[in-house]
């Protein structure tokens, strides 16, 4: 983020104590059309700055970078200051979201990565090490799923959702937790579903899977809190994506309530990544240094769940 303009944030020294009121970037008048945004979001106060939400230098793992909801949260993160790293199976994508985020003036790089194996995931925590440092956030974003009913699934398909869904969360936390212990900080974002808070039709599985990712969070929340790392959850409502078309492509029934959403959702539209990601950047801030344990939808409405 850039400092504010003329007689702005720039102008204000380190020892100044007389500043008391609240200033945007960019905006000189605070009218009832100016649309805030956290990331340009200055506070002044007595004996200096704060810039909120900032990430400078801090080392980002996220899973299922490439494409998709995690794209926009890596290249929020980027923007945000983050050291980022994409972990996925598909190498090439990674490998292209990287070179976007770093032709954007962000630091980035690709892992090709499997969750489901640990020794995978252990060698990725590895070189990321050796490249940026320690994990300072991890956002366990990848995620697998197809739209059918129960009796119809398999013990495969289970097993792949579960695996993916689940078991991948295990291995990602596993392979961070001592470092983070260690180093006595670190935030991690992991995402579910309002599936499985309200259920889901045609996503039994699925819905199977993110409940125990929420209780599996708040179990680390608690475990984890000795150590000052925050664990949290995040629920996004239907958001076009690379995975959606494939379920609505391959099924009708999918297709036909995919389809049927910006009618259903009570804010008229779908979300975007960008929706999902400004969310992951308030809780791997700073400013959330106080919150753990807690459930996020960033789902237009779709469910409004206590």
């Amino acid at each position: 983020m850039c400092g504010a303009g003329a007689g702005g944030i720039d102008d204000l020294g380190e020892n100044n104590v007389k500043v008391d009121r609240l200033k945007v970037e960019g905006n000189k008048h605070l009218g009832s059309n100016l649309i805030y945004k956290l990331s340009k979001i200055i506070i002044t106060y007595i004996g200096g700055t704060k810039i909120m939400f900032k990430l400078t230098d801090k080392v980002a793992v996220v899973t299922g970078g490439a494409r998709g909801i995690g794209k926009g949260i890596c290249e929020t993160l980027a923007k945000q200051g983050a050291k980022v790293v994409i972990a996925d199976l598909l190498l090439d994508e990674a490998v292209a979201t990287a070179s976007e985020i770093e032709n954007a003036g962000g630091q980035a790089i690709a892992v090709k990565t499997d969750i489901t194996d640990l020794e995978s995931v252990q060698a990725m925590v590895s070189a990321v090490k050796e490249k940026f440092g320690l994990v300072d956030i991890l956002v366990n974003n990848a995620g697998w799923d197809r739209m059918k009913p129960f009796v119809k699934t398999t013990p495969d398909f289970w097993n792949k959702v579960i695996d993916i869904n689940y078991k991948g969360i295990l291995n990602t936390i596993y392979a961070v937790a001592e470092d983070m212990m260690g180093q006595n900080s670190g935030k991690i974002i992991n995402i579910a579903s309002d599936a499985a808070r309200v259920g889901s039709t045609g996503e039994s599985v699925y819905s199977g899977t993110k409940g125990a990712v929420i209780s599996f969070s708040k179990t680390m929340a608690r475990e984890f809190a000795r150590n000052k790392i925050n664990v949290n959850v995040i629920c996004p409502g239907p958001t076009p994506t690379p995975l959606l078309d494939d379920m609505k492509a391959e099924d009708a029934f999918a297709d036909k309530v995919l389809s049927s959403m910006d009618k259903i959702i009570p804010l008229k539209r779908m979300g975007t990544a960008d929706d999902i990601a400004a969310a992951v950047v308030f809780f791997a801030s700073e400013e959330a240094n106080f919150v753990t344990g807690q459930v996020l939808s960033v789902s237009g409405g779709l469910t409004m769940v206590d």
